[in-house]
Order: C-alpha cells, then structure tokens, then sequence
C-alpha cells in the first residue's frame, strides 16, 4: 500500500469513526456531560486519568466520580473541604482509589490556584513538544505534598511511558470540534504537536499498515508513529486515533478478534 492509498484508507475511516455517535461508547462523553470550559477540563482530565480496563467499566466510574463532587467539578477541586473528601471513601477504578483521587484533586486546585490552569500550563511548554510538555506539568502537578504511589497515574514520557491517557486527553481539549466529538477549547496549542494515544489496538493495526516497527507501546514507538501520521497529514496528524482505534475495536483489523476494551 502506498502512502497516498494509506492516506485514502485511514482518511475513509477517519470520516466513519469520528461522529456524534462515537460518544456514545467513548469515555469523552463524560467531559461532553459539560459546557464550562473549566469543567470539560477537569472533567476530561480525570476522566482520562481512569480510563484504562473495559470501556463500559471505565463510562461508569467517571459517571460516579462526577456525582461525587457535585457535577460541579471545577468548584469542587476549588472549595471541596475534609467533609467533601470524607464523600469520596470507597472510589475505587482499578489501581486509582479515593486516596489518590484526593491527592488528583488537590494537585489540580494547585494548578488552577497557581499556574493559571491546566491550559496554561501545558501551553507554556508546547514549544517543546508535547511529550517533554507532560513530562514539565507532572513536575509542577506534584510540587504539592503527595503519596509516592500516586504518581504512577500521570505518567512520564521521559521515562519511557507511550502516555496513551494523556495523550487522548489532550487530543479532547486541543482538536477542533467541528466533528462533534473533540473540543477544540484550547486553541493555544496546535493540533500539528499532538501525539495519538498509542496503545494494544492502535500499535497493532499500525503496524499491520507499516505505519510502525517498534514492539513496544512506549514513548519511542509514540514518536517513530507521530513521524508516519505526520506524513500522512502534517497538520492534524493524530486525527487518525479515531480510525487506528476504530479498525482494531470494532472491525478487528487485522484479524478478526474484537474485544471491547481500550
């Protein structure tokens, strides 16, 4: 297959995927659940931090984690007192638990407190890329006093991480709307410096298209793949997530096994 058939292929499936209708079963719908900017954010950023497991468990524990604070998620992560955070006991998706989920909440109202928000924040190290930029906020993320274990939910391109989490997050905030499924609220940054969440599905019919080489789902096999979707379109190169992801849940590809997790 040539790069222009490549192009033609993933552009198809790019146009299929990323649809309304794609909410539905994505965790962006809890983000979507929102119309202040600050919410979406923090919405989608926590909303991203648990998305790991099956897709459904994943809607599930964001919906709940909303609930308790309140839908209003930026005025909880601003006033939330101990009574609030007593509300929080037996959250629990996977390995994130109610203790890290306040030390989440608490590193945030730092961010938003002193470093102008999560926007800012990552649009002050843009110009380094955007995977030495995770690398800068987690720093600032946990200038705050915290657990050890809990900086394993933010993780570290720097230390080899692909970031797939982070990565999707950023492509929520920064892509442009018009498709109705990613936000575009953050126009500070250009879609050209996003990186595809890089995970089993997409690394495998990545490879099948010779879009990648490397083994592993790691923060170099990130990058040799930014190269081949940069090829493919230099100024939204991580469109193509929706048709990676798509044509490995729902259709398979390259064999015919579907499974429902992400």
């Amino acid at each position: 297959m040539t790069l222009n058939e490549k192009r033609e292929f993933l552009d198809a499936k790019v146009r299929y995927y990323q649809r309304p209708e794609f909410l539905e079963s994505d965790p962006i719908q809890i983000p979507h659940a929102f119309d202040r900017k600050e919410d979406i954010e923090i919405s989608g950023f926590l909303a991203a931090t648990i998305a790991w497991g099956n897709r459904k468990s994943i809607i599930r524990s964001g919906g709940l984690l909303m609930e308790l604070m309140g839908n209003s998620p930026l005025d909880f992560v601003l006033q939330a007192k101990e009574a609030d955070f007593r509300n929080l006991q037996g959250f629990v998706h996977r390995t994130f638990n109610a203790a890290d989920l306040k030390t989440f909440i608490l590193c945030l109202r730092h961010v938003y407190q002193n470093h102008g928000g999560l926007e800012s924040l990552f649009t002050r190290y843009a110009s380094l890329g955007m995977q030495p930029a995770i690398g800068k906020v987690r720093e600032h993320f946990f200038e705050i006093p915290h657990a050890a274990r809990t900086r394993k939910h933010f993780s570290d391109p720097g230390r080899g991480s692909a970031a797939k989490r982070l990565n999707m997050f950023l492509r929520w905030m920064v892509r442009p709307p018009e498709a109705g499924v990613d936000f575009g609220l953050w126009d500070s940054i250009s879609p050209s410096l996003l990186s595809c969440p890089l995970d089993v599905h997409s690394g495998k019919v990545a490879r099948a298209l010779g879009l990648l080489k490397r083994k592993q789902n790691d923060a170099k096999a990130v990058a040799e793949l930014d190269r081949s979707l940069r090829k493919l379109d230099p100024a939204d190169p991580v469109k193509y997530d929706f048709a990676l992801f798509g044509l490995g849940v729902f259709e398979g590809f390259p064999s015919t096994r579907k499974d429902p997790d992400r």
